[in-house]
């Protein structure tokens, strides 16, 4: 059965307007990122993008001080709010309307990024990790994307395996889902990311991307991460993730006009540029 499409997203309170795609802009206070060129070095270059970023079309930042990659190593939560909550501050005291959000699996990392002016956790385990995220989100009235993976960054892409991929990983984030119901979350406040690259093979990642409407068919805002991702390097061989930008768009284009909801990409106005055009083209 199909559901009716999400066209807004409860976000302390108030209520963001996701009846057409928007664009979450990456700012990885990191040195280890995967992408150099999403890699901010101090709290004035996360300004400068930022600024950019938001000129550019960006609808939300999203800030994260531990690099995700597959193999990366774990930094320690003093280590992670040094950080991002600095950065955090300083682009909220410069852009008070900007919508942040803070990427982070740590409840303790989400509860001060929240308090200094974070609007929306973004958590790779889905709240799986640390489940007291989920009482974070719950008492501040966040948002909370529940990001769909298997194992750790560490080891998820060591032989991942799905019978039935897109069955397992709807079960799996309704597991998700059922858990922030539980601990008292908003279901309007919840936003599902199928997980592109967190432990899936290349068939994996594009049978998620080519079947998008499946998930949002289950009725909740729907995020996918796909820009510059290995799952190109797989398909076109491209080994840096600076030469994937031009895959990255196309599929981006893909999911826009599946109906996505929201897209985390590191280049903004290439994507804006894709979704605008399109649009002019689907109205015309």
């Amino acid at each position: 059965m199909k559901v009716e499409r999400k066209v807004r997203w409860k976000i302390k309170g108030k209520f963001l307007d996701v009846s057409d795609t928007l664009i979450m802009g990456v700012l990885n206070i990191t040195p280890d990122s995967f992408y150099s060129g999403s890699r901010i070095r101090d709290v004035d270059h996360a300004l400068k993008v930022a600024e950019s970023m938001l000129k550019e079309g960006a609808d939300i930042l999203d800030i994260g001080g531990e690099s995700t990659r597959p193999g990366s190593e774990p930094v320690s939560e003093d280590e992670e709010k040094k950080r991002v909550i600095p950065v955090i501050e300083t682009i909220k005291r410069n852009f008070p309307d900007a919508i942040i959000s803070i990427d982070t699996y740590k409840s303790s990392v989400a509860k001060e990024a929240v308090e200094v002016g974070a609007d929306i956790i973004n958590d790779i385990s889905g709240g799986m990790f640390d489940p007291k995220i989920l009482q974070v989100a719950k008492r501040y009235s966040t948002g909370i994307i529940l990001n769909h993976i298997r194992g750790n960054p560490k080891t998820m892409q060591q032989n991942p395996y799905y019978e039935d991929v897109l069955k397992e990983v709807k079960d799996e984030l309704m597991l998700r889902i059922n858990k922030a119901l539980d601990a008292g979350m908003d279901p309007e406040s919840i936003c599902i990311d199928p997980g592109i690259g967190f432990g899936k093979r290349l068939e994996d990642n594009l049978k998620l991307i080519k079947n998008a409407r499946m998930f949002i068919n289950m009725g909740y805002v729907v995020l996918y991460g796909v820009s510059r991702k290995s799952f190109i390097r797989m398909a076109l061989g491209y080994e840096a993730p600076e030469e994937r930008l031009f895959a990255t768009l196309g599929a981006h284009a893909y999911l826009y006009l599946q109906g996505v909801h929201i897209l985390r990409v590191h280049d903004v106005r290439e994507t804006k540029d894709v979704i605008s055009i399109l649009k002019f083209i689907r109205e015309a």
